[in-house]
């Protein structure tokens, strides 16, 4: 039963909910001079609970709104398998962003109400991604929502806690550590692409079919790292460089998602794309720690 619970909360996309905390805390210390391993912590657990709720809901809605269907040709999903009642599944998530909550709590007393200003609309989305009047991911938003709070939202926020700045490179960060993120859930829906057009969810690769869906994570990783650009013209070329040594895990991603029909052998993209994201923010913190001065 804890391996089901454990798979349903997809260990292959939790890298989303790491990279930009630490990519962030890295940057704000280095700006800051300050380090606190008791607010990293709080926030990295408070972001992985947030990842795990968020599938969590995923799991018990779609199934719910008959979205999971005998032809899914992704991983198993506990709700549709009949291993757990949608309600239990959503109980578990409600009492995940109640942990999410409670790790916030440190942030806040630190940092002040800018902490609740960003948090409660992220613990809202958790479920508003599948559930709610509008869920997102049945009308094409699901990878702006990735982008926005995976990527500028948690980058930045991180950098916040750790320096008490808002800092501007954390925006660039953001935003290259926000498409690789997006990249996971674009190779998601390009699988899901046949299911979800006969279940009425409307995602971009739905709506505007499959080429537009490989241009648009072909788009994706190429400019998170043409992005790093800014570090280069900011005399700070190793953010730039180092990380272009995962560039062959996104070259390989786009000739295999040109080249292979949509189907099961997704599964393995999506993971190699997870494992691309956390090479990137651990090659990029990497950058960051060898220099002595950032100049934003």
């Amino acid at each position: 039963m804890l391996f089901d619970w454990i798979a349903a909360a997809r260990p292959k996309t939790l890298g989303a909910a790491i990279a930009p905390v630490v990519v962030g805390s890295v940057l704000g210390w280095k700006i800051s001079g300050q380090w606190s391993t008791w607010l990293l912590l709080c926030t990295l657990g408070s972001t992985i609970a947030l990842q795990v709720a968020t599938n969590w809901f995923n799991d018990a809605l779609d199934f719910m709104k008959g979205a999971d269907t005998k032809a899914r040709v992704g991983p198993r999903r506990i709700t549709a398998a009949g291993v757990m009642s949608p309600g239990a599944v959503m109980t578990a998530a409600w009492l995940m962003l109640g942990v999410a909550t409670a790790l916030s709590l440190p942030l806040i007393q630190d940092r002040g109400m800018a902490i609740v200003v960003i948090g409660i609309p992220s613990l809202y989305f958790c479920y508003g991604y599948t559930g709610g009047p509008m869920p997102l991911a049945y009308r094409g938003l699901g990878e702006l929502f990735v982008i926005l709070f995976f990527g500028f939202v948690a980058v930045l926020g991180s950098a916040f806690v750790q320096s008490g700045e808002w800092l501007e490179g954390g925006v660039v960060a953001g935003f290259q550590v926000g498409c690789l993120s997006t990249v996971l859930i674009a190779i998601n829906n390009l699988r899901d692409q046949a299911e979800d057009r006969t279940t009425g969810k409307r995602t971009l690769a739905v709506r505007f079919g499959t080429t537009f869906a490989r241009m648009e994570i072909t788009l994706l990783i190429v400019l998170a790292h043409l992005a790093g650009l800014y570090w280069w013209e900011n005399d700070f070329p190793r953010a730039f460089t180092v990380p272009l040594a995962v560039a062959p895990v996104g070259l390989f991603l786009i000739l295999r998602i040109w080249s292979q029909p949509p189907g099961p052998g997704y599964n393995r993209l999506l993971a190699l794309s997870g494992m691309q994201l956390l090479l990137f923010a651990g090659l990029f913190c990497w950058g960051v720690s060898r220099t002595n001065i950032i100049p934003l």
